[in-house]
């Protein structure tokens, strides 16, 4: 959970872009997507994390449901590593092109 968090938190370091001039439609720039799917991964692990906590201190009984989370949470972590490695190697290629 500590690699979202330090995820999460470059994410925020990054400064916004400007907004799309006037009459264009603002469909949002890769970084403000990339922020958002950050931060949506970020919630699911703090969700997963509640879960396991509720279940911990007996607020609930529900296995499957901590279950679930747990894996929603495994899933979402995944993809993101998935991203940052093709990010990683996209960056990793582009400094190899010749000029």
């Amino acid at each position: 959970m500590s690699q979202i968090h330090a995820i999460t938190q470059a994410a925020r370091a990054i400064p916004d872009v400007a907004p799309a001039p006037q009459g264009t439609p603002d469909s949002g720039g890769f970084m403000d997507q990339l922020k958002s799917a950050i931060g949506k991964a970020n919630d699911v692990q703090m969700q997963a994390s509640q879960a396991v906590d509720a279940l911990m201190t007996g607020q609930t009984q529900d296995l499957h449901r901590t279950m679930v989370a747990l894996q929603e949470a495994d899933v979402s972590f995944q993809l993101m590593m998935q991203i940052r490695n093709k990010l990683v190697t996209a960056y990793e290629e582009i400094q190899r092109m010749q000029i």
